[in-house]
């Protein structure tokens, strides 16, 4: 009989706050996204889950008329100008919700088993490049996977002690090989 040892010590996976980034939630009707994906200089993605980058922006597809947008600080103020002058011909909602959410990176040999451990979705099916809003126990997230073992969690600053509790728990879990 063989006894498994664990190194209780070793961190399953690696958990990082990151630091803030201009965040919006961008809604336009579907007849209109080009003309308002011309005027704000970016690619709105028509595949829910797809993304898309410019410069240091990066926008996520939610649905077939709803977009996340995550641009650096230095840029937000030109998209906020941007979808301001295309109001009057495109009408759209572009909100920022920069302090509704923090950013957690998870990535590591376990970060898609700790992910899975609370996620009903198949978080294994969603290909690198991609994201998904989806639940992390009771709480709505946006995933951005950004490697095989690489992602990012959005969560809203109020769940933010429910979210990393539950991490915390994992980890434990995972530590002592359960």
């Amino acid at each position: 009989m063989t006894t498994q040892r664990h190194d209780f010590n070793a961190q399953p996976f690696l958990l990082e706050e990151l630091p803030p980034v201009g965040r919006f939630s961008l809604r336009v009707r579907p007849g209109q996204r080009e003309a308002l994906a011309a005027a704000l200089g970016l690619e709105l993605p028509t595949v829910i889950g797809q993304r898309s980058t410019a410069g240091q922006t990066e926008v996520l597809c939610l649905g077939p008329d709803e977009w996340a947008i995550l641009t650096a600080e230095a840029e937000r103020d030109a998209l906020v100008a941007a979808g301001a002058a295309a109001y009057a011909q495109i009408p759209h909602s572009l909100v920022e919700v920069s302090d509704r959410e923090i950013t957690l990176r998870l990535s590591g040999a376990q970060a898609l088993t700790a992910l899975t451990a609370v996620c009903p979705r198949d978080i294994d099916a969603i290909p690198v490049g991609r994201g998904a809003r989806t639940l992390f126990d009771s709480a709505t997230v946006l995933l951005w996977r950004d490697g095989p073992q690489d992602f990012r969690m959005d969560v809203w600053r109020s769940f933010l002690p429910h979210v990393r509790a539950i991490l915390d728990k994992i980890t434990v879990e995972l530590k002592s090989g359960l």
